[in-house]
């Protein structure tokens, strides 16, 4: 089932990683994109972001998203693949409208996909 249209109208999500060093939960407000049941994000501070660090120590991850709670598997996109320029193209069009020029940041920022079981 193709959640993206249901989550399409979502501001946010919230993501919680396990912190590599704690143990403990770190739960982050971020923008994102969903298709085809992926989830996309851009981390501005690329690998210096503490939930990225944790997420490549740990890849599951907890996404709170439009009154759901769901348990997925994070990784960072390999640089120049088609699927990395389709998180920077959905990220940017979802959020250009309201923000402006965001060019730079879908340019720059690091490019995260999670993938989510589907659901029962």
């Amino acid at each position: 089932m193709d959640e993206s249209p249901r989550w399409a109208n979502e501001p946010f999500l919230y993501l919680t990683t396990i912190g590599r060093r704690t143990g403990r939960p770190h739960r982050i407000e971020i923008w994102f994109a969903a298709h085809h049941g992926r989830l996309y994000l851009l981390a501005g501070g690329r690998d210096r972001a503490d939930w990225v660090r944790n997420l490549r120590a740990n890849p599951r991850v907890t996404v709170e998203l439009g009154g759901e709670v769901r348990v997925g598997v994070a990784r960072v996109l390999e640089a120049g693949t088609a699927e990395d320029r389709l998180a920077r193209a959905l990220l940017v069009a979802k959020y250009s409208r309201i923000e402006g020029d965001l060019d730079e940041w879908g340019r720059t920022a690091l490019p995260v996909v999670i993938e989510l079981p589907a659901s029962a």
